[in-house]
């Protein structure tokens, strides 16, 4: 599921240099089709003010590519049942989790359509292009299996090929910053112009989360806690769930520094690495330990 929200959110990166998507909080604002100045007055919300192209929607494309692999993850569970009860059980698992998709979806949509984000279309092909990249990349076989090597070859492939675009393009005179110069001068509170909507910021992030993954899934910690004894009793996957949400709770504490640019970027990087890493490594490690160690105890 994290490589297709990476991969997803990198080529939403990519549709937006290419479509060049203006946001209806500053587009209202520089468009001619209102005469006499008699433009409508958008209301925004701290998070309106995202500094990056609008099309297609970033939040929209990685909703529907996250929940699209997880119902189509859950559906394959229930597709081998072939006695009749079971097949009037699958239909009506299919139905009530795509309703719930379509439902998410929806309000997603809504959701950033209301805060003056995203126009419609530019929701609507957030939602169709993460179903895409969803159905082409979760039944890739290598991903499964991919070693080390293969993580960080993919993470120094889309990191070059961003940034060779980007600077591609900036010697044909293009730049592709030009959404941050609009979000600035048309946001009602300089304040709610936050450094990590830039586009820069989501991709960092996404590199950040894959290389972690790859450590995590590619260390001893893993091996010895996940595919172990313990990895199929419930009292560990139970206790995994609980501290790796514990954890991730106090990440959301940690505050990066703003006042560099490209502090902030080395540091994000890191702080997203840690994450994946801790919550599929150190966290089942650490459980695993435990239980041994109570284990030896009471024999």
């Amino acid at each position: 599921m994290i490589w297709v929200a990476v991969i997803g959110d990198w080529f939403n990166l990519i549709f937006k240099w290419i479509l060049f998507g203006h946001r209806p909080y500053w587009w209202v604002q520089e468009t001619m089709i209102y005469p006499n100045q008699s433009s409508p007055c958008l209301e925004q919300f701290p998070i309106t003010c995202e500094t990056g192209p609008g099309s297609p929607s970033g939040h929209a494309m990685g909703s529907s590519c996250v929940w699209y692999v997880m119902v189509t993850a859950a559906l394959s569970y229930t597709v081998r049942w072939k006695d009749k009860s079971a097949v009037t059980l699958h239909r009506l698992t299919w139905s009530f989790l795509w309703s719930i998709f379509w439902i998410i979806q929806i309000s997603v949509c809504i959701s950033r359509v209301f805060i003056a984000t995203h126009f419609p279309h530019q929701v609507v092909l957030g939602v169709f292009a993460g179903i895409l990249v969803a159905e082409a990349f979760e039944h890739t076989p290598s991903i499964q299996t991919a070693s080390l090597r293969m993580y960080i070859k993919t993470n120094l492939f889309l990191f070059i090929f961003a940034i060779g675009f980007y600077l591609s393009l900036k010697l044909l005179d293009i730049d592709l910053l030009w959404s941050v110069p609009k979000a600035k001068k048309w946001c009602a509170n300089p304040d709610w112009i936050n450094i990590d909507t830039t586009p820069f910021a989501g991709l960092v992030r996404n590199l950040g989360a894959l290389f972690g993954l790859g450590l995590g899934i590619n260390s001893e910690m893993f091996i010895m806690s996940c595919k172990g004894k313990n990895s199929c009793r419930i009292s560990f996957r139970v206790l995994c769930v609980a501290a790796s949400l514990a954890t991730l709770q106090l990440y959301n504490f940690v505050k990066i520094p703003t006042h560099t640019e490209y502090l902030f970027y080395i540091l994000s990087f890191c702080k997203s690495a840690a994450m994946p890493l801790t919550v599929v490594a150190l966290v089942p490690y650490c459980v695993h330990s435990l239980m041994r160690t109570t284990e030896k105890k009471l024999n």
